[in-house]
């Protein structure tokens, strides 16, 4: 079974929550991305995966518009081509990296507490003169942090330690729930699974199913195929920062276009 290569005038998801086409990133000489295009909707998984180089990264960056790109990103219907990286978070589009980033003076709640922002912290004003409306909303918001936490594998025993001392499973999880924060329409993850196994790994899958059937639209760079292959609606390969292929996860795995890039070799 052979996946058809994917146009950039034909996007597979209905109604997508995020739609990208024809997305190109050009560093002088260098094409890092070429004309690259997929959807997903609300309440689906779109995997991301390729070889180291190729051009995964960049896309994720492109998409959320930290280089220089051309190409269409359409977010729930409204065209953010050129919407600044800053003003996609309201939008509902949010971002985890690759490489966790904490405060590591504030505890792991106080850590999604600032995430929350101003849902969680009264301005000054509130606090000199309402003091004990302040300390309310403080406390309501640090009850909410602490579910948000909980509902992405972070327990009660971790709220009160600094995150670099957590387990690492434990700050893979963290970045997610920092991520999402208070809620997101679209979530890009950038290899959650790295450096994850066993029970962490099973939790990470949870998560990501949960998010799911919640009606967030996820779109997963991951180098773990058992995993993106056991969650993700869709795939999109990436090659050389060219699109390989795209489709469901069974026809990616028997497209022999796939095997070759990854081995080397046809096979």
């Amino acid at each position: 079974m052979v996946v058809e290569s994917f146009r950039s005038d034909r996007v597979e998801s209905l109604n997508p929550a995020l739609c990208v086409q024809g997305l190109t990133v050009q560093y002088g000489a260098l094409v890092a991305l070429s004309d690259v295009s997929w959807s997903v909707s609300s309440g689906e998984i779109l995997g991301i995966i390729g070889p180291n180089g190729a051009g995964k990264s960049s896309c994720f960056e492109a998409v959320t518009a930290l280089v220089a790109r051309t190409g269409t990103i359409t977010l729930n219907g409204q065209d953010v081509s050129n919407v600044p990286a800053y003003d996609l978070s309201a939008l509902g589009m949010k971002r985890a990296f690759q490489q966790n980033a904490f405060f590591d003076e504030l505890t792991v709640l106080e850590n999604l507490l600032v995430v929350l922002g101003d849902v969680a912290c009264p301005d000054l004003l509130s606090s000199i003169f309402k003091p004990l409306a302040a300390f309310r909303k403080r406390q309501q918001a640090s009850i909410r942090a602490a579910a948000i936490l909980r509902q992405f594998g972070v327990h009660e025993q971790y709220h009160s330690l600094s995150p670099k001392d957590i387990p690492y499973g434990v700050q893979r999880m963290l970045s997610i729930a920092l991520a999402f924060g208070a809620g997101a329409k679209v979530l890009l993850l950038d290899e959650p699974a790295a450096g994850l196994g066993g029970e962490d790994m099973e939790i990470l899958k949870q998560i990501l199913q949960r998010l799911k059937q919640e009606g967030v639209a996820l779109v997963v760079i991951e180098h773990h195929m058992d995993l993106i292959m056991s969650v993700a609606d869709r795939i999109c390969v990436l090659n050389f920062g060219k699109q390989l292929a795209y489709g469901a996860p069974q026809a990616i795995q028997a497209d022999s276009r796939v095997r070759e890039a990854y081995l080397g070799a046809s096979s």
